[in-house]
């Protein structure tokens, strides 16, 4: 298995006040604690899906529309540097470990958790590259034949991430990171 991940990426949130691919996570991007994860991963490669972040990226074609067709975009650029497998994960959970990740990745398949659909997992050749932008997440990866894993509770608030300040703070103190 070569491993590439793509980082989605969704630009300014009127929630959040902000780019949550800029927010400061204990001292880093949001967006830079995902590259490491993925580093840390064994990822080959590591791109941006939507943005330029300094980091590799791939442009959304449809960004209006939802997240699917900058992910497949990210797919296509990953399967052409030879890579077999994708895992996609989002800036709104820059808390998630390699721990967390470790039941997904050890699906030959692919998947995501339940209630979740990032991060998700998946095999590259098994996208359904012809999927609609305004697809849902879930039914990408279900029609990829990814399963679904039960998320455990205590890795549920970093999976879901933070799309407001207060989800945010939450988030903070739940992994650790002090005020920043």
């Amino acid at each position: 298995m070569r491993l590439g991940v793509a980082i989605l990426v969704g630009g300014a949130s009127r929630r959040m006040g902000t780019d949550k691919a800029l927010l400061d996570w204990g001292g880093m991007r949001a967006v830079d604690r995902c590259a490491a994860l993925g580093t840390a991963l064994g990822a080959e490669h590591v791109l941006t899906a939507g943005g330029d972040y300094g980091l590799a990226f791939v442009p959304d074609t449809a960004p209006q529309a939802g997240p699917v067709a900058g992910l497949l975009v990210a797919a296509r650029r990953l399967q052409d540097l030879g890579l077999s497998h994708m895992l996609a994960l989002a800036v709104d959970a820059p808390t998630v470990t390699p721990t967390d990740l470790g039941p997904l990745l050890a699906l030959s398949e692919g998947g995501c958790f339940e209630g979740f659909p990032l991060p998700f997992y998946v095999p590259i050749a098994a996208l359904d590259h012809s999927a609609a932008p305004d697809w849902p997440l879930r039914r990408l990866v279900e029609r990829a034949g990814g399963q679904t894993l039960a998320c455990a509770p205590d890795m549920a608030l970093r999976l879901r991430g933070a799309n407001t300040p207060g989800e945010r703070l939450a988030l903070v103190e739940a992994a650790g990171l002090g005020q920043d």
